[in-house]
């Protein structure tokens, strides 16, 4: 079971709102957020963990920010913001609703004709506009177009980008994807506009055929098909291409970039004629052709290729007549009288002249007859209207075009027609078609500084929806900090609007302070923008020594509020400290220190070391006693014992001074 993603419902470098993934690429992961200062949705693309030490990456990464963030169009994707936070490299871009052009291709096959044409040209109208900045965006593919509901595109994924030429290698590997690379990127050679325009050509080709030209087991199978293989028209996997499109998606293809078309606006104009049945450029047909013989390429086709057209069935030639004599000859000895053939062939002028003469006036009657004959109302209820207005064009009618809302039907959908489908009507006659709009939109209401219940309510009066996000602020509980979209814009009915109401000031952490002195604290929770507040009671720790505190240190509270501190009035006992074999003067300097009062005794010693020091003391060390306690100690003083006595006595020993034994002496 895959771990939880650590990121959802966390607020990133303090400001964005990860809601869910999006989806994961080759280097980036990218996220659904919400700006928590701006009110909107926006998309969150993360250098993912395995690649944010990569220098290479990350200077990829940084590129894809600067360059995208340098072009504002409508089908450039927009970026907002970019950053590094939390050990990683983000960009915050515009959050786009819909799919990859990709995933439509992947799960719908080949686009309608007209849409493959409008696609084609929202993508050139972005690279043109890119290309006048200086910027070749070098990896176009469908993975990298998002199309929104509406039908709009954008461009994303400006990470390979650069400014200007340059080359395609970096650190000897080719950056871009395989299938849709230009064959000079594919050598690794540099790369210009042109090289846009041939993968262009690439995602044109598989909008119209669901495939793209080249397929390989391997990349580099795929990049020598690129430089060397000629590409098979797409009519030829899709018969009704017209042979204009053809034409156009052969030349962008074409292997020497000089072939090509040079911008995007060169491309975009002919398949704006081909939209409009119109032949294309004369030279887009020069190119066309040389990219079917084979020009440009490593390996020559060794017969030329000539585009065909398909516009209608070409009728066989007609047999010459048969050569050499006649079979037979005429069995008489005379020849055969001959009438002469002129006036056979004066009649059969007259003859010809009359059939053709009736031709033309027949031809004639039925093209005025054609011309004012009824058509049927083609039926377009459904469809978009480029293409809704093309098919009654094409029926010789007239358009006119309503717009309105329509909660239930897509913007720039016909969902009604006068007259009805299937209705006869003359040529030249208008029909009128209704195209959604969309939902109805309104005006969103002003409503920062209000109270949320009256916001809410505001907002419902208009048909809106109220997302209402709390956030610290130091207004008043409940009132409107902040709103998005702004007051005046035009939203459709329904939408949701967010409003930020405050929930009171941002709590901070409590600072520790037992332990230390009232007065240290009390500056300490001051300089923190707290209230101080003092409770002093009966303790056994030292006096204005603070000992505990609500609320208790590190919890979270507002600035302002009142932090109480318990300090201590002082111990009523102490413990009498030890001051046996300390000198008279430090012993009494001690207890007096500790507040208690000294009566001093004196005892004789007979040892010097004795003489001076505190021998015992009452109360005994460790006891507690009030402050103002006697504590009597007991000096040693010194006195020197008396001489040993000696005595002599006469009458007991007698002794022999001419004795010459040695006997011990008797009594």
């Amino acid at each position: 079971m895959p771990a939880p993603d650590t990121l959802i419902d966390q607020v990133f470098d303090g400001r964005y709102l990860v809601v869910r993934k999006l989806g994961t690429g080759g280097m980036a992961n990218v996220y659904l957020a919400e700006d928590q200062e701006l009110g909107r949705r926006v998309a969150i693309k993360m250098l993912d963990d395995r690649h944010s030490q990569d220098e290479q990456f990350v200077e990829r990464f940084r590129r894809e920010a600067k360059n995208a963030a340098g072009l504002s169009h409508p089908n450039i994707v927009s970026i907002y913001d970019r950053g590094q936070a939390e050990g990683t490299y983000y960009i915050a871009m515009e959050y786009l609703e819909g799919r990859t052009l990709k995933e439509l291709l992947v799960a719908r096959g080949p686009t309608p004709l007209a849409v493959a044409i409008d696609y084609a040209r929202q993508i050139l109208a972005a690279l043109g506009f890119a290309h006048r900045h200086g910027i070749v965006h070098r990896d176009i593919k469908p993975h990298n177009v998002v199309v929104a509901p509406d039908g709009r595109l954008k461009v994303t994924d400006f990470g390979i980008a650069r400014a200007g030429t340059s080359q395609m290698t970096e650190t000897g590997s080719i950056i871009g994807t395989a299938q849709y690379l230009s064959p000079e990127q594919a050598k690794g050679a540099p790369v210009t506009p042109a090289s846009d325009i041939y993968s262009v050509g690439i995602v044109l080709y598989e909008m119209l055929t669901g495939s793209v030209p080249f397929t390989g087991d391997t990349p580099l199978e795929i990049a020598m098909k690129h430089l060397s293989a000629t590409p098979e028209p797409p009519s030829e996997k899709r018969p009704e291409v017209p042979h204009e499109l053809d034409s156009i998606v052969l030349r962008a293809l074409a292997k020497d970039p000089a072939d090509r078309y040079q911008d995007a606006e060169a491309m975009d104009a002919d398949l704006a004629r081909a939209a409009r049945g119109q032949a294309v450029a004369p030279e887009t047909e020069e190119a066309a052709t040389q990219v079917l013989r084979g020009a440009g390429a490593a390996t020559m086709a060794s017969a030329p290729t000539q585009v065909v057209r398909r516009t209608g069935t070409v009728a066989p030639p007609v047999a010459p007549p048969p050569y050499g004599p006649p079979t037979g000859f005429y069995e008489y000895d005379e020849p055969i009288r001959r009438r002469s053939f002129w006036p056979w062939l004066l009649a059969a002028g007259l003859i010809a002249a009359a059939v053709v003469a009736g031709w033309y006036v027949y031809t004639k009657i039925q093209d005025q007859l054609n011309q004012n004959k009824p058509v049927a109302v083609p039926l377009v209820e459904g469809q978009v209207e480029r293409l809704a207005v093309g098919n009654i064009e094409n029926a010789g009618l007239k358009v006119r075009v309503r717009r309105l809302p329509k909660d239930d039907v897509p913007v720039g959908h016909v969902y009604d027609q006068q007259p009805d489908p299937g209705e006869r009507t003359d040529k030249g006659n208008t029909v009128l078609i209704l195209v959604s709009s969309g939902r109805p939109k309104v005006s969103v209401p002003e409503v920062v500084g209000q109270q949320a219940t009256d916001a809410v309510a505001a907002l419902t009066a208009k048909g809106l929806k109220a997302h209402v996000v709390s956030v610290p602020s130091g207004k008043e509980t409940g009132t409107v900090t902040g709103q998005f979209p702004k007051a005046g814009t035009r939203v459709v009915k329904g939408d949701r609007v967010r409003i930020n109401v405050s929930n009171g000031p941002k709590p901070v952490g409590v600072p520790p302070v037992v332990g230390v002195t009232y007065d240290q604290a009390a500056a300490t929770l001051q300089g923190a923008g707290f209230a101080v507040a003092r409770h002093d009671f009966d303790s056994n720790d030292p006096k204005d020594v603070v000992v505990r505190m609500e609320p208790a240190a590190n919890t979270l509270a507002v600035k302002g509020s009142t932090v109480t501190l318990f300090v201590s009035k002082g111990p009523t006992e102490f413990a009498i400290p030890d001051v046996t074999s300390e000198s008279r003067d430090d012993a009494v300097a001690t207890l007096r220190n500790s507040g208690f009062k000294v009566k001093v005794e004196k005892t004789d010693t007979s040892d010097p070391s004795q003489d001076g020091v505190v021998l015992t003391q009452d109360p005994t060390p460790d006891e507690t006693a009030k402050p103002g306690t006697k504590v009597t100690i007991t000096i040693g003083r010194y006195v020197e014992p008396p001489p040993p006595e000696t005595t002599t006595t006469t009458d007991s020993i007698t002794t022999d001074t001419t004795a010459t034994d040695t006997a011990p002496l008797t009594p």
